[in-house]
This record gives C-alpha cells, structure tokens and sequence, in this order.
C-alpha cells in the first residue's frame, strides 16, 4: 500500500472553470489529485507515468469547479422551516425566538446534520455556521455542531454566536435565551481552545462572532473583538440587514451600522458580515479600505423583503464578497448551489441591470469569493497545484443542461446540476447526489422528529 500522501486519483475529460486569478478555463481538461492536494491541473489528459493511481474517473460530459464555500448559515433553523414566510425581519425575529429558545443539543444535532447534509449535496465542500442561540441549560451545542460537520467529511467553520441583549435591556430574545457578557465571553473562548485548527489543511475552524447589534451589548462587540485578535481568529456578525436595523443604530448609538463597527473594532481584513443590504457610499468605502468582507444572501435578503444588497459597487470597491446560505427559516431550500443564480438574477434587479454579474463573476462568488471571506483563500476557493484538493464535478449532459454550450453558463443560469462526485481535501463525499458518509434518509426522519419535538415543546409556554 502507498503510503497515503502519494495516492493519486486523475480525472479526465471534463470542462474545467479554475476560478484563478486570471480565470483559465479548459474545454477539456485533467486534475490530478495527491492525497489531500491538488497537483496539477491543465489542459488534455493528465501526464503519463504517474505512480500510485488508485483511480481514474472519466468525467466525459461534467464541469469541474472548486467546491462552493457558504459564508453565512443558522444551521439550527433546520427544524423551523416554513414559519412566518409572510414576515419582515424584525417580525419574522418576534415570532421564532421564543421557539428558538427552546432548542437543545439534540434538536441541534439533527438540524446540523439537515443543513450540511442539503448543502453538502448540492457540491459545498467548506461550511460555515453562525450559531448565536445557547438557551441556559441546552447543552454542548457547539461541540454538536462539530461533530456533524465532521461525520458528513465538511470543511467547517464555525462562527460561536452570542447574545446578551434580551427583551428586558429592548432586545428581541427571550431573557433566558441570552448569556451574560462574561459567559459569552468564556464560552466563546473555551470553543475556540478546544476546537479551532490553524493549519493549512484544517477541517474545523472556530470564528468569535456576537449575534447582532440589536441583540448585543457595545461591550460584548468591543471586547468580542479583543478576545478574537488574542486568540487569532476571524470575527463575524450581522451588518447593515434592514432599514430598521439602520434606524435602530441610530437611535441607540447615534450612528449608522458601518460608523457603529469601525467604534467597536469591528472593521478590518480578518471581519466579515452577512447581508450588508443598505450601504451608503461611505460604508462601502470603509469596508473596501479595510478589507472587510460580506456574506451576500440574496434568497433570504428577497424572504424577508431586506432588499438588494450593491454587490457590483461592493466588488468594484474592492470588497471581498461570497455567498450565504442564512439560516433554512428564511431559505428554506438550503441549498447554495441555488445561489449562484438568484445572485446574479437579484442583483439584475437593481441599479445596474444587465451588467450587474455575469455567470463567472457568480461563480467566483461562491468559490473563490468565500474562500476569501472566510480568510482561507491560500488553500481552497480555486483550482490550483498546492491547494486543497476540494472540487465538485457537475453533470452538464442532461436534459436540463445538454443545450447550453457554455458550461458556467449552464451551471449558473440552468436549473441546479446534479453532483456525480464531490471532493474534501481529496476524500469523496457524495457520489451521484448522494452523500457517502451519512444515511439521508434517517437525517430526513431525525429532523422532521426533532422539529416536532420543539414544537411541542414551544407550544407548551
């Protein structure tokens, strides 16, 4: 037996879009993959007299690209989908947090294993989930949402929420779904000791990352900001959502969301916030002077009647910008593959119309656009030698798709593609829309359970 490292496995006769920085593409191409990296990649057939071939797969017909990157999630709105569907943010919010507050680390399980079993088979090799809800007395809800993440073979990052704004300080969460700033702080510190990974081929990553700034303190945002910069880690919130958001700012702090976050240490190249929907010039300058990145969510944004966000004056600007997800009780299709689509088509709603995305430039959203956002951009997000080898081989020879000439354009304006294969850090996780590491079907029964469970549950107060 080779040794593991040497392993290879070639893949030949596919389309490749690299997502590099100059975007080469190949009609008909190969990938060579070495244990967990990519060696070489490059037009025509791979180079002869390699050693150690423990497969070939002809992917005659299939596109490959790099594994799409989600950069923003609520992995446990899994087992409340399809509440409040006619509701705002701030509404929809009122109406689930007092479900929400009743969730425990079962129900989390479940819901964890929902969300990354949808995603994972619509081709995303990293995952992120921003988990901000730890009701007193729920259990390890961190460690539950690891350890489905590494049972389903996801890259994952996961961003340890917190709030300690309730409805008696004119939050919106129940006064026992919150954490005292001290214990949010230890709680956030303690998640990153035990399971944040630095290295280059790390499969769990731990962000520091306060819920909202209508669901926190000005204390948890600034010494959030501190314990992530002693610790090393990236930090994420919600920004700029919703015009009432950017009101609420107002009100409270005298300021906008993007003045609010440069006060608090908030701004700045190892930042990201989700949505960014209303931002004026000056708060896109800022971001784009500082590097701060965003989640762009385009379903959820149009759920909840958030509006547009400027991605094209965001990536004009410089600003680093992927795809998210949100969390399933305001997308409730939980698929980023959709993403790529609804991005570009939203965004064709707003200002510049035709000439706001293009297929390639959504693409480069959800892979190489969340790499960087979730600063992660040295190993995946891009097909190249040296990096991770996470890649997604679409099946484009179908009815949906076997007309479409371009195979990005297919991928991106088509309806979704199916995944023949996809790959982390060279190990295959579904093949022919299937995951190969977990059984859908009993994800499926777990969550419809675990959602009625807290149903129950919630009903009872």
């Amino acid at each position: 037996m080779a040794p593991a490292a040497a392993q290879r496995v070639v893949v030949e006769n596919c389309a490749i879009a690299t997502v590099d920085a100059h975007d080469t593409e190949y009609a008909s191409g190969h990938l060579v993959l070495a244990g967990n990296r990519i060696e070489s990649v490059g037009a025509g057939q791979a180079p002869s007299g390699l050693e150690n071939v423990v497969r070939r797969i002809d992917a005659r017909g299939h596109l490959a690209t790099p594994g799409l990157v989600n950069t923003h999630h609520h992995f446990y709105q899994w087992i409340t989908r399809g509440l409040a569907t006619d509701h705002n943010l701030f509404d929809w919010l009122v109406a689930l947090y007092p479900t929400w507050a009743r969730i425990d680390e079962e129900m989390v399980y479940a819901a964890a294993q929902g969300s990354l079993a949808m995603m994972a088979r619509g081709g995303v090799t990293t995952a992120m989930d921003h988990h901000y809800v730890h009701p007193h007395g729920s259990g390890d809800l961190s460690g539950a949402i690891i350890r489905a993440a590494a049972e389903l073979g996801v890259r994952f990052t996961l961003a340890r929420g917190s709030m300690d704004r309730s409805e008696k300080d004119g939050g919106l969460p129940p006064d026992f779904a919150v954490e005292t700033l001290e214990d949010a702080l230890a709680a956030t510190e303690e998640t990153v000791t035990k399971h944040h990974d630095a290295s280059f081929d790390a499969m769990t990553q731990v962000a520091v990352a306060p819920c909202s700034p209508f669901s926190v303190s000005t204390e948890l945002m600034r010494q959030g900001a501190e314990l992530a910069r002693r610790l090393g880690v990236r930090l994420h919130t919600h920004g700029s959502e919703t015009v009432e958001e950017e009101k609420f700012c107002h009100e409270l702090f005298g300021m906008g969301p993007t003045d609010y976050f440069e006060s608090t240490g908030w701004l700045g190249e190892d930042v990201w916030m989700a949505h960014c929907v209303h931002m004026t010039d000056a708060d896109i300058a800022a971001f784009a002077r500082t590097k701060t990145g965003v989640a762009h969510c385009p379903s959820s944004n149009a759920r909840l009647a958030a509006g547009i966000a400027r991605v094209p004056d965001l990536l004009a600007a410089g600003v680093p910008v992927g795809l998210g997800v949100d969390g399933t009780a305001s997308n409730e299709s939980g698929e980023l593959h959709t993403e790529l689509r609804n991005a570009l088509l939203v965004n064709r709603l707003g200002a510049y119309r035709e000439a706001a995305l293009n297929a390639r430039q959504a693409l480069r959203l959800g892979t190489y656009g969340g790499a960087q956002v979730l600063g992660r951009a040295g190993q995946t997000g891009s097909l190249e030698p040296g990096k991770l080898a996470d890649l997604v081989l679409w099946n484009l020879d179908t009815l949906a798709h076997a007309s479409i000439a371009d195979p990005v354009t297919a991928l991106v304006f088509g309806a979704a593609a199916p995944v023949t294969a996809s790959f982390v850090g060279g190990r295959q996780i579904v093949e022919d829309g299937r995951l190969l590491h977990a059984d859908e079907d009993a994800i499926a029964h777990a969550t419809r359970a675990e959602a009625r469970r807290l149903a129950r549950i919630a009903a009872q107060h």
